[in-house]
């Protein structure tokens, strides 16, 4: 037996003691306690079960060292170097039994490393600011929420995104507002589905949002649904803004249209010169023999006229063929100033004859003292030939052509304005007209890529061209191009 004044000593060592020190029943019921919560006293945890007062607790904890020491009979430790993610599993850390004889009579529960748990709530709080801090600064918009749909993450990339703010965006928005037409149905189907990265996650899943303004933003979405458990709780996207990447894809395309159509037309011209040589000599040979037939014969007056018409309609074809020649001259890339005034009259010369242009009132109104434009002639002539023709086929053949170039000075540009008075383009329509392979035309006659081509050669030329259309009366196509400077020589581009 201990003396009182032994008995004494060791209960003040025991409140001094600065671990948790507990009696506990084989019920978990605290019989005594050398420390209490904050405002709590003896009184008021004697008696009561240790995990509710200590960790609020219903069931004993999961990794509790007296569970373990009840199933051995013998002291329990939990192991220093196991890990534990949640702070409500953190155990006592050893326990041990108190023997009455032969039974046990209670437990010693004991958290002498109770500074553990206040470094893992450091080391907890330092990993959760470098997550926050990566989420704030990742390169794609970041946006979690729960079920009802309320922001729980909003990152300063999502901000600018979605034109909201992250203070107005966490107390206001619902993440069903940031998508057009209740699409938030199709992509939760998604995330549920098997078909996009498995149940839960979705992997590079393209959708329209909405911007604060009405604008929808095409963009590709990697998410996941958040678990607790089995139960869903979040979800969590990455919104990748494609619109940078789609106007890359599109510059792409338009660069393949005009490379494809430009080995077209280099073809259409090696064709077309090579039937002009065909026709030269017999025509040649025509005026030649015209002539001399002239010259050598007494001919009667009316014979004498119609050999006129002859010598006049050769003529006429040959300057038809030498334009064509120099229309289809092949040079590559070849910038150099060019007259434009000179490449309008060339094509009208080779258009206003043919069929189509029979009922066509054309008016060309060219400024004499237009500069030159440093530009690839072939690629102009294409220009300017897809034009006319589409403005010919617009009005069926039948209405007014007007062509005007002047000289805009302040801009330091040439103004080529190509009009027709067709039925116009629909406003509905007009936006989309340069969109590679957007037609109106019937099916087999048109590929849609014209108007897009035309558009690829004026960007390449640092120009600029626009469209104004009234339904039913007029469409005007205007084209601004760069003058040719006066330090500028011509260059070929390899």
């Amino acid at each position: 037996m201990r003396s009182e004044t032994e008995i004494h000593h060791l209960l003040k060592a025991i409140n001094a003691f600065k671990r948790r020190l507990v009696v506990i029943s084989p019920e978990f019921k605290i019989l005594a306690a050398n420390d209490c919560p904050e405002g709590m006293e003896q009184s008021d945890i004697v008696g009561r079960l240790c995990h509710q007062v200590f960790y609020d607790r219903s069931e004993p904890c999961q990794n509790c060292a007296v569970k373990k020491s009840q199933e051995t009979g013998r002291p329990a430790l939990q192991p220093k170097e196991e890990e534990h993610t949640d702070l409500e599993k953190l155990p006592c850390l050893y326990a041990y039994p108190v023997y009455e004889e032969n039974r046990i009579e209670a437990y010693v529960s004991l958290d002498f490393d109770l500074p553990s748990r206040g470094e893992f709530e450091h080391k907890l709080q330092r990993s959760n600011t470098l997550l926050r801090n990566l989420i704030l600064s990742a390169v794609d918009g970041v946006i979690a929420a729960d079920k009802q749909g309320r922001i729980l993450i909003f990152n300063d990339m999502a901000s600018e995104l979605f034109g909201y703010s992250v203070e107005e965006a966490m107390e206001r928005l619902n993440i069903r507002d940031i998508y057009p037409e209740k699409k938030e149905h199709e992509v939760m189907k998604a995330l549920r589905s098997e078909d996009f990265g498995g149940r839960g996650k979705l992997r590079g899943y393209e959708v329209d949002v909405l911007h604060k303004n009405g604008q929808r933003i095409p963009i590709k979405l990697n998410a996941s649904i958040v678990y607790q458990g089995d139960q869903e709780v979040a979800t969590i996207g990455y919104f990748h803004d494609q619109r940078s990447d789609n106007r890359m894809k599109e510059e792409l395309e338009r660069t393949q249209l005009q490379l494809l159509q430009s080995e077209k037309m280099a073809s259409l011209g090696r064709l077309a010169a090579g039937v002009a040589h065909q026709l030269n000599n017999p025509l040649a040979g025509i005026i030649l023999f015209t002539k001399l037939v002239m010259e050598d014969y007494p001919l009667e007056k009316g014979a004498q006229k119609d050999l006129n018409r002859v010598l006049e309609d050769a003529q006429r074809c040959r300057d038809t063929v030498k334009e064509l020649l120099e229309f289809s001259r092949q040079t590559r890339n070849f910038m150099q100033p060019q007259d434009i005034n000179r490449a309008l009259t060339r094509i009208l010369f080779l258009l206003e004859n043919q069929t189509l242009f029979q009922n066509i009132v054309t008016d060309l109104t060219l400024d004499p003292a237009l500069p030159l434009v440093h530009s690839d002639i072939q690629q102009l002539n294409h220009l300017f030939m897809n034009l006319i023709l589409n403005a010919a086929q617009a009005m069926a053949g039948k209405g007014e052509l007007n062509i005007r170039t002047r000289f805009l000075p302040e801009k330091d540009r040439v103004h080529i304005e190509i009009s027709d008075t067709g039925p116009g383009i629909a406003g509905d329509i007009l936006p989309y007209i340069f969109d590679p392979f957007f037609t109106t035309k019937q099916e087999g006659e048109g590929t849609g890529l014209g108007l897009s081509v035309a558009y690829g050669i004026v960007e390449a030329h640092k120009g600029q061209i626009d469209v104004r259309s009234v339904p039913g009366k007029r469409t005007t196509f205007t084209i601004d191009l760069p003058i040719q400077s006066k330090t500028e020589g011509g260059t070929k581009d390899e």
